[in-house]
């Protein structure tokens, strides 16, 4: 994609323009460069008729920067952090946290290890140490059946945070919100797999008109 400094898809309108424009952006981002419809084996194990990856957006030039101010309009106002499981999560905790910079807000970002480090502290929590009982949010990319946020929610309640929210910018509507819900968790999505289904759809046609 050519990207022209009139279009919502520069860094400079990517940085400035309303949410509703970006988020229309992110979208097309989504259906033109993360998903993909075939036969595909899920980290999970699972079979799908389709594979999405969301590393391809928030590590896309912009993308990192749109889904950060995404996600910061999510956060609740109380959140002292955003955190998340590696490696999916790393760029959205990154983004999040600077672009909060940006808009006054101070929010620390912390990554959790999937095992603990094997050598110095041999810590599972990457990022400053925060006091005890601090509110943190976990980030993911894309939530299927919702273990690898919940992991992360676990370490960062072993941790002595308070963690009772978690903010996926994709819900595949496989377990994951169920899962939250029975945990006491708060969840919401940027976006849908139906959302982003139909979307790609329609550029499909569009594309062969």
């Amino acid at each position: 994609m050519t990207l022209q400094s009139s279009s919502p898809h520069s860094p400079v309108a990517v940085a400035t323009c309303d949410l509703p424009t970006l988020r229309q952006s992110v979208l097309d981002l989504f259906c033109e460069a993360a998903y993909k419809e075939g036969e595909f084996t899920l980290s999970s194990g699972q079979t799908s008729r389709y594979y999405i990856n969301g590393k391809l957006v928030t590590l896309h030039p912009w993308g990192g920067l749109a889904c950060g101010r995404l996600l910061l309009a999510q956060v609740p106002a109380e959140a002292v952090a955003v955190a998340g499981l590696t490696l999916g999560a790393d760029p959205l905790v990154t983004a999040t946290s600077v672009v909060g910079t940006y808009e006054g807000r101070s929010l620390a970002a912390l990554i959790v290890r999937k095992e603990a480090k094997g050598h110095g502290t041999q810590a599972y929590i990457e990022g400053p140490v925060l006091p005890s009982g601090s509110p943190v949010v976990v980030l993911e990319d894309v939530v299927t059946t919702g273990q690898s946020a919940l992991k992360a929610v676990d370490r960062l309640r072993d941790a002595g945070y308070a963690v009772n929210h978690i903010i996926s910018l994709v819900d595949r509507h496989q377990g994951a919100a169920d899962l939250y819900y029975q945990e006491g968790l708060g969840f919401q999505a940027i976006f849908s797999i139906t959302e982003i289904q139909s979307r790609w759809a329609a550029l499909q046609r569009a594309g062969e008109g």
